[in-house]
């Protein structure tokens, strides 16, 4: 650990999703390691978000709206949360994209200025991303020990390409990996297991405009409607439908909603 000038706290927060103006913490977890050496402190409570807990967080988290009626709510906890943190640093895995904003909006709301001016940002996945670069370039030299010449050249790109997928494979071959839900798979042993592998079944279409819910449900995953489901903003708003058709979205985007909200009005 490097030396310390200023106490440096580490921490962690689940919430009831992603957007950091609408959404509430529901854990807060942390770790303060003090810089004149004393033995670092840990502080962890969960708390009550007073909003709904998204079916996406709780199937992450694990934490639903009933386990957390009985536990106090950030106004009851800011004062012992900004004592605690005081004018330590903080750090930690994607918290200056997501977990350094969410907090300071919840002590916004609660009248403390949570100011990180003069604090040190510590974010473990930026180094993690700067450090172990996920380019074309890098996944040639890491895959197929080759140095990439000529990057952004289509046909210089697409060799690049070939090569990486051949060294993949040779890394990686008998390698099994666990899915989210616990289950083994072994993506390379076969073209259609690869390509099963490579799929990603929480959204509906490429550009991510629409998801699928837990239960499979279409939902939207973008503007006003974010998170809810998209047969029921017809149902409750049909002219949104005509807006996105007369929008810059794309093809398969127009197809889609057109035909969920043709199997809603049972066409």
């Amino acid at each position: 650990m490097l030396p310390l000038s200023n106490d440096l706290v580490f921490f962690d927060l689940e919430a009831t999703g992603l957007n950091l103006t609408r959404d509430r913490i529901v854990q807060i977890a942390m770790i303060k390691l003090f810089a004149d050496g004393s033995p670092s402190e840990e502080l962890e409570m969960k708390i009550n978000p007073t909003v709904p807990v998204s079916a996406e967080a709780e199937a992450i988290h694990g934490l639903s709206n009933a386990d957390l009626e009985d536990k106090p709510t950030f106004t009851q906890v800011a004062h012992e949360l900004h004592t605690f943190i005081g004018n330590a640093d903080l750090a930690g895995y994607n918290s200056n994209r997501y977990d350094v904003p969410l907090l300071q909006e919840e002590f916004y709301r609660v009248g403390i200025f949570f100011d990180t001016t003069n604090r040190r940002l510590i974010d473990a996945q930026h180094i993690f991303y700067q450090m172990e670069p996920r380019t074309l370039s890098a996944a040639l030299k890491f895959y197929a020990g080759k140095e990439m010449t000529d990057a952004h050249d289509a046909l210089a790109d697409v060799r690049a390409t070939v090569d990486v997928f051949k060294g993949q494979l040779k890394h990686y071959a008998g390698a099994t990996f666990e899915k989210d839900n616990g289950t083994i798979v072994s993506p390379f042993e076969s073209m259609d297991a690869v390509a099963d592998f490579c799929k990603d079944d929480r959204f509906l279409d490429a550009t991510r405009r629409l998801k699928r819910g837990p239960d499979g449900t279409p939902l939207f995953n973008f503007g006003k409607h974010a998170g809810k489901p998209v047969a029921e903003v017809f149902a409750k708003e049909p002219s949104y439908l005509k807006w996105i058709l007369d929008k810059d979205f794309t093809t398969e985007v127009k197809a889609l909603v057109q035909a969920i909200d043709e199997e809603r009005r049972g066409r």
